[in-house]
């Protein structure tokens, strides 16, 4: 009785049978759509290409009625009263049944799951995880030195002590298995859609309708081929394509190629000189007619704006007004100058203010997280090591960055962390956890090297 009282108020038994008939290996990151994730419904048994079955069994423990409990099952231990006992019996059916686990979800997950607000995520060769609409979760399995006994309703078939007050146990379950919140594994969304960047070549293509019509489209993926292909929630997948300025172009995501979005924002700049427009306040609808005349479509003249500037204020009259933002404008061109190449910092910086544009004034300071700086000799270097370019999993973050360089200045570490979101980890857990501190003295600069 006292145990009864320590349960939850829903008690979830998830059942996970694996469907014992051949079938062909998924091939990877090809035609990801035809392998849809698994959604959990409850009573229901459903049945998927992942070779995956589900049954989701309810008990409820509040507001039984006392006579539920008369012919024996779990209603009958949920409303055993003080002092009372109860004859415990196998069931007919007991067994190792291995297509039973227990899963322990909190309230919230509890809720999500019953209304159909959860899906499990994953390909045939990757650890699953579960997803609700904002958040991913990993399904550990969690051994247990005590026994479980799972005693099915008095009604459950198989049952023949149904006219005795028994209890009758199916399974003695060795553990369960618990969730726990990590972060999204978007490292894979960045490598699908770098493979195959939109173009100028492309657009000439658009306009050839026969060419257009064989493109290969088995390596564009559209939304459903993401969230069936990329263990995130949709919310982490949408600002996972929203950090790589992805845009959809017909029903297919894409990253622009940077040599083409150069051209799209030399363009714009260009409009905003000849026509005398503020970089601070340009109209969305001017700005994007000026781009669809110089033969841009309209689709990427709207995201050119969203990828360098952000939106300042919407007019009464729908006047919606945006402002390029410097470091962006200037970040781009800093990349177009240095490329893969080292560069003496006061040549770097002659070539790079050449080409920002007048108006906007570039800092060395804006490109933290982007450029690295060494010294050799007496001179100084500066070259790209980009934040973007870094797996999103600290374990793998860390080991990149001190393979790169064996010793860090916080004030050159840090751009490169901020990022990292670990769900349960400050950022003093993560440098606790990944790093050794030194600090030769009370004024100097930490430093920090590999664990």
């Amino acid at each position: 009785r006292a145990l009864a009282k320590k349960v939850p108020s829903l008690i979830l038994i998830l059942a996970i049978r694996f469907c014992q008939q051949s079938r062909s290996p998924i091939p990877p990151y090809r035609t990801p759509s035809r392998y849809p994730s698994v959604r959990i419904k409850s009573s229901k048994v459903l049945r998927f290409h992942l070779g995956l079955s589900i049954s989701v069994i309810l008990v409820k423990t509040i507001g039984m009625e006392e006579e539920n409990g008369r012919n024996g099952g779990a209603e009958a231990v949920i409303n055993l009263g003080t002092g009372s006992s109860l004859p415990i019996s196998y069931h007919s059916c007991f067994g190792p049944h291995e297509d039973l686990l227990l899963l322990e979800a909190d309230d919230k997950l509890i809720s999500d799951i019953f209304n159909n607000r959860v899906t499990l995520r994953g390909l045939a060769d990757e650890d699953a995880v579960l997803c609700t609409k904002s958040k991913t979760y990993a399904v550990k399995f969690v051994g247990n030195s005590n026994s479980m006994f799972l005693i099915p309703p008095s009604n459950f078939p198989g049952d023949n002590d149904s006219d005795k007050k028994v209890a009758s146990v199916i399974k003695i379950a060795s553990g369960n298995m618990e969730l726990v919140e990590v972060s999204p594994r978007l490292d894979k969304l960045k490598q699908l859609l770098l493979e195959n960047p939109f173009g100028a070549g492309e657009v000439e293509a658009m306009m050839d309708e026969d060419d257009f019509g064989k493109r290969d489209v088995a390596a564009l993926y559209t939304w459903n081929d993401l969230v069936n292909t990329i263990q995130a929630s949709d919310e982490e997948l949408r600002n996972g394509l929203q950090s790589l300025s992805a845009i959809e172009i017909d029903g297919y995501w894409r990253v622009i190629d940077e040599s083409y979005l150069d051209m799209i924002l030399r363009m714009l700049l260009h409009n905003c000189v000849l026509k005398d427009w503020s970089f601070d306040g340009l109209d969305e609808d001017e700005a994007v007619d000026s781009l669809v005349a110089d033969e841009f479509s309209r689709d990427l003249a709207s995201h050119c704006l969203r990828v360098f500037g952000s939106k300042v204020k919407e007019g009464g009259g729908g006047d919606k007004k945006w402002k390029l933002e410097p470091r962006l404008v200037c970040l781009h061109f800093a990349r177009q100058v240095l490329r893969d190449e080292k560069m003496r910092v006061e040549s770097f910086m002659e070539e790079w203010k050449k080409k920002i544009p007048d108006g906007i004034e570039g800092r060395f300071e804006m490109l933290q997280g982007e450029v690295l700086t060494e010294k050799i000799g007496i001179e100084t270097r500066v070259y790209v090591f980009s934040v973007r370019s870094l797996p999103s999993t600290p374990d793998e973050r860390f080991s990149v960055l001190f393979k790169h360089r064996p010793k860090w200045e916080w004030k050159d570490l840090e751009p490169y962390l901020r990022d990292l979101q670990v769900p349960r980890l400050s950022m003093e857990g993560l440098l606790l956890k990944y790093t050794r501190r030194a600090q030769p003295s009370a004024d100097s600069q930490p430093v920090f090297s590999a664990r």
